[in-house]
């Protein structure tokens, strides 16, 4: 049998992929609702005719309507404009704060799981003692520390998802470490670094992808949650969680902004987790 060339396996390993997620149900679901979430951030400006910033003091606490399809806030903003951008914020905040935990993550559970001994004992209690925090509590004084920004809310998602990731990524290297062909690239002598980055690195990718599919909804739900309690995204940008925090106390009034922020919350972490449980158990029965 002909040896594939790297764009052929690239090819079949996207093909791999795509077969796994289109045999599931549960992740089509799942990829449904993330991707519709996604095209209304992509067409804000086409899909929302108001300025999510604009105050229209003469539409204070509006019902909905055929000029305001979910109503109006207290400051007389379009609850719709402001769910479709807040579907930005969080839709960008996600994928880099997992991704900057995946990035600190493997750069900690690498080495220690590759070269084990101090260096693996002194990782290790540091991660123990960030995982001693409760997560949301964790959160909390980062930003307290540093302050409320986008910045910040991903360096604190960051810190927080590292330590669970470097966990994962230590145990699969001390399993991969003493594989045929991690000794074969030391008999060639291969540097340490070329070794995990070459050889250990791509065969985690597995676990390490449904992993991250799963922290995306986690990211999900603690940026609102970090916009509720008021150490998310500075007023007056759109987020969803701050939408819930600033309409909770007038809910007898007007529900609306409350009523949609959180269905837009609660819709994309449900699709972000349908989808990766989806993958995750066609995975399974792939191997």
């Amino acid at each position: 049998m002909p040896r594939l060339t790297a764009r052929q396996r690239r090819r079949h390993e996207v093909r791999e992929a795509l077969s796994v997620i289109f045999a599931s149900r549960v992740a089509k679901v799942g990829l449904a609702l993330v991707l519709f979430w996604v095209l209304i951030a992509i067409l804000a400006p086409l899909v929302s005719r108001y300025d999510p910033l604009y105050q229209d003091y003469k539409s204070l606490d509006m019902p909905p309507s055929a000029r305001h399809i979910l109503g109006t806030d207290h400051l007389g903003r379009d609850v719709w404009a402001r769910v479709a951008y807040g579907a930005r914020t969080i839709l960008t905040l996600g994928p880099v704060s997992v991704l900057a935990a995946f990035v600190l993550g493997i750069a900690l559970g690498l080495p220690a799981g590759y070269y084990g001994g101090w260096l693996d004992e002194a990782v290790m209690r540091v991660l123990d003692a960030l995982m001693a925090f409760p997560t949301i509590l964790l959160y909390m004084i980062i930003i307290s520390a540093v302050g409320a920004s986008a910045v910040n809310v991903v360096v604190a998602i960051a810190i927080g998802g590292a330590p669970g990731i470097a966990r994962l990524v230590r145990a699969l290297t001390m399993d991969i470490r003493t594989r045929e062909y991690v000794a074969a690239a030391k008999l060639r002598g291969d540097s340490d670094l070329r070794i995990m980055v070459r050889e250990i690195l791509p065969n985690c990718r597995g676990p390490l992808i449904i992993d991250f599919l799963l922290r995306m909804g986690y990211a999900a739900f603690y940026i609102g949650t970090l916009g509720f309690l008021g150490l998310g995204l500075r007023p007056p940008t759109p987020d969803w969680g701050a939408m819930v925090q600033e309409g909770h106390n007038r809910m007898t009034t007007n529900i609306w902004p409350v009523l949609s922020a959180t269905v837009a919350i609660v819709s994309l972490v449900i699709g972000l987790n349908l989808f990766a449980d989806g993958v995750r158990e066609e995975s399974m029965r792939y191997q």
